[in-house]
């Protein structure tokens, strides 16, 4: 299923970007890591993992825009409210790492990028602005009008970046003739094409992150306040729902901005960048969520289930680990 996301494919960004952004991931990975090792506790380790398999099963629900394509929300400053900016991190990288090596769902060099967008820019803008407007409305109401700005300003934030990186390409990479490698439209045309559409979908972003946060308030209160009992089922049933109802996000259809083929690049343009055609074609397992002889919607929740199941061994991995280390302290 495609439409305007804001993962990047392969062969969008040159080698040299996709390196930039990865190299400046690094040392915000192993930030993020090491302040999750002190401020999570043992007991919310496994909401992490159901904070990344609600993220990976948000963003498998395109919405139907004007114009005839579509888009999704991503869930980071959801994650961020509910257990900070630097564990979002962690989860959102999880749920793209999982999107990208087994259904080919952004690009595997493009990574680092789409780590950078959306799980560092979105879920530490969204945070900002959800604390600061939470500290000026001072009540419950005022808590849910923060998170809905949040959720808001995140996504198109996140959107704006990836619109500059793929518009600085043909700026700063071309073949001796002046064609370009990679992404052939400016910033001129990238801009407006990811952030406008995203103007109504952060509109979906706020209301998920706002919605989501009120029913984890009420059924997990633990998963936010201390001293409080948290209710990890409620939340599986939360992510059981999704799994269930995820063919949903195959009901709106259209054709991606960003995410064509070199047919389509060719048939728009008249040429296929030598970047792009000679490029990293990397062929996950379930490309696009699709499963040869399946039907389309039981290939969705097949893949829905699947990536939960991959993340949840994950984080039980993780946990494993750090009890394991405990034990030997």
């Amino acid at each position: 299923m495609e439409g305007i996301k804001i993962h990047i494919p392969d062969n969008y960004l040159s080698p040299s970007t996709c390196a930039v952004l990865g190299a400046v991931m690094i040392p915000v990975w192993k930030r993020a890591s090491s302040r999750v090792k002190n401020e999570i506790s043992k007991k919310k380790l496994p909401l992490l993992g159901i904070c990344s398999a609600f993220s990976f099963l948000i963003m498998m629900f395109n919405v139907p825009l004007p114009g005839g394509t579509t888009a999704h929300a991503v869930g980071a400053v959801l994650l961020a409210i509910l257990l900070g900016p630097n564990a979002a991190v962690i989860s959102i990288t999880i749920a793209l790492l999982v999107q990208a090596l087994f259904f080919g769902d952004g690009g595997i060099l493009a990574f680092g990028a789409n780590a950078f967008n959306m799980a560092f820019i979105m879920p530490y803008t969204g945070y900002f602005v959800y604390t600061h407007i939470k500290k000026l409305i001072s009540s419950e109401k005022g808590e849910y009008i923060a998170a809905f700005i949040g959720g808001y300003i995140g996504i198109v934030a996140s959107a704006a970046f990836a619109a500059v990186e793929l518009g600085i390409q043909p700026l700063l990479f071309k073949d001796a003739s002046g064609a370009p490698l990679y992404c052939p439209y400016p910033i001129s045309v990238s801009l407006p094409a990811m952030v406008v559409p995203h103007l109504l979908v952060g509109i979906l972003e706020g209301l998920i992150t706002a919605g989501v946060y009120a029913y984890v308030k009420k059924m997990s209160p633990g998963s936010i306040y201390k001293n409080e009992k948290t209710n990890n089922k409620s939340l599986a049933v939360l992510i059981a729902s999704l799994v269930i109802l995820s063919p949903l996000g195959l009901i709106a259809g259209g054709t991606a901005w960003g995410e064509w083929s070199t047919k389509e690049i060719n048939n728009l343009i008249g040429f296929v960048p030598k970047g792009m055609k000679n490029g990293l074609h990397f062929k996950s397992l379930i490309q696009g969520y699709s499963i040869n002889g399946v039907h389309e919607f039981a290939a969705y929740i097949i893949s829905a289930a699947l990536g939960v199941t991959l993340i949840i061994i994950f984080f039980k991995l993780i946990l494993k680990r750090k009890k394991t280390a405990e034990n030997k302290t």
